[in-house]
């Protein structure tokens, strides 16, 4: 991810907020069904280093810094990052033919440690399992931009042949230099709600799209 810690040092110069704190690999897996319809995205997150240092830190777990969990470590750590607040979510927004699609909360979580950093999945079911007819567009991002993501893990179609999947980067560099310009206009206790950059986040987002064949 060094594409994306470059960009947090320059957008750390800035004299508003709006820079990443932690960040995120991660990868998508679209399990679709014999009915062709599309019930669940199993998401992974894997967390930067430094973050995952301290979440084991801070919950006690790996005390003899060896970089593997005992199985009580193991379980205390499966599901830390899934106590959702209401209204949250799980940094993924997700389409097809450009109509939203509902994601469930999520569930099957599971937790390791590999090479110093935390690595989670979990389930998120898709509401009314569509029919997959026309292109699915996922963008997992941080509206916020708390939390910067980046699509390195791998996107997979299971349950389905004939798909294809394509990954739309963002213009890093032109998004910030806008953002730059736009935060440096700003008061210094200007609300970045208030100012219309409360999704600020998605100008940094990845497009998973996937398209599957006519069957």
């Amino acid at each position: 991810m060094k594409t994306i810690f470059a960009l947090c040092l320059s957008l750390c110069a800035a004299p508003v907020g709006a820079h990443p704190h932690i960040f995120i690999n991660t990868g998508l897996v679209f399990l679709i069904d014999a009915e062709n319809q599309l019930t669940h995205v199993q998401v992974t997150w894997e967390y930067d280093e430094l973050y995952s240092l301290l979440v084991t830190e801070d919950m006690g777990l790996d005390d003899d810094y060896d970089g593997v969990l005992t199985a009580a470590d193991s379980a205390a750590l499966t599901g830390f990052d899934m106590n959702w607040v209401d209204g949250y979510n799980g940094d993924l927004v997700a389409q097809m033919d450009k109509m939203p699609l509902t994601l469930g909360p999520p569930s099957a979580p599971t937790a390791t440690l590999k090479d110093g950093k935390i690595i989670t999945t979990h389930l998120r079911a898709v509401q009314g399992a569509p029919s997959v007819t026309g292109t699915l567009n996922f963008r997992p991002y941080d509206g916020t931009y708390y939390t910067a993501y980046e699509v390195g893990l791998g996107v997979d179609v299971k349950g389905r042949a004939g798909c294809d999947v394509a990954l739309d980067a963002p213009d890093i560099a032109g998004a910030l230099a806008m953002t730059k310009a736009e935060l440096s206009a700003l008061p210094e206790d200007m609300d970045m709600d208030a100012a219309g950059l409360g999704d600020i986040g998605s100008r940094f987002a990845t497009k998973v799209l996937v398209t599957c064949a006519a069957l």
